[in-house]
């Protein structure tokens, strides 16, 4: 089973995500939050595989409890999937930088909603959906590129900056090996490794250090 923590501060939005994940075998709810700080401390409790988080709550925002959240290592296996009601929410590029796996519209169709509940628990990242590329693009092309850049992508090697770059355009395993003549297990395998070597959670984190560091800019494909 994957244990999910809902965290939204509308009783009917909640009633209605666990109604639907309550008729699927694979999925259980196993908490509600009604503002971030109960998200956090449930999550620590509770250690659900996936948390469902609205940005826009009381007490403590979906974007400071992702944080948290991530910045736990005791929860270390817990994600995080932010929920939005519009797909150019000013708060979605720094959810995925402070570490959330991808996000969702409230509006999602129920199958969209399970199969992203079972990819983020599988250690994946929604990043396929070309709003979610939309949406990373447009608060990219708000800022400027880090002046570290070249520090922080210090530890790559020349062979791992290029499928940096392929991920933050969007690119899936198959599409890298396919486009740098590797199979896609090798591709997978410099992601994991600079994953590790760049200290960040998870795919999603990727695509956002390289708009940051201008390794891939606002616009190119």
């Amino acid at each position: 089973m994957i244990r999910v923590l809902l965290a939204d501060d509308q009783t009917v939005v909640r009633a209605g995500f666990k109604a639907l994940l309550d008729l699927t075998d694979d999925l259980v709810v196993v908490a509600e939050a009604a503002d971030g700080a109960a998200a956090v401390e449930l999550a620590r409790t509770t250690r659900p595989d996936v948390v469902l988080m609205d940005i826009r709550m009381p007490k403590l925002d979906g974007l400071e409890a992702t944080r948290r959240i991530v910045a736990d290592h005791s929860l270390d296996s817990v994600r995080v999937l932010v929920l939005t009601t519009f797909e150019a929410d000013e708060y979605v590029f720094e959810a995925l930088r402070a570490g959330a796996a991808g996000f969702l519209l409230k509006d999602v169709e129920p199958d969209d909603l399970r199969a992203a509940i079972r990819t983020v628990a599988a250690g994946q990242s929604l990043l396929a959906p070309a709003v979610t590329r939309r949406v990373i693009e447009e608060f990219a092309r708000l800022k400027t590129p880090q002046a570290e850049a070249g520090e922080r992508l210090a530890p790559l090697t020349d062979r791992e900056r290029e499928v940096l770059a392929l991920v933050g355009r969007g690119l899936s395993n198959e599409e890298i090996g396919a486009r740098l003549y590797m199979s896609p297990l090798t591709a997978k395998t410099h992601v994991s490794r600079s994953m590790t070597k760049l200290g960040v959670r998870d795919r999603a984190q990727l695509v956002v250090l390289a708009y940051e560091t201008g390794l891939v800019r606002a616009g190119e494909l």
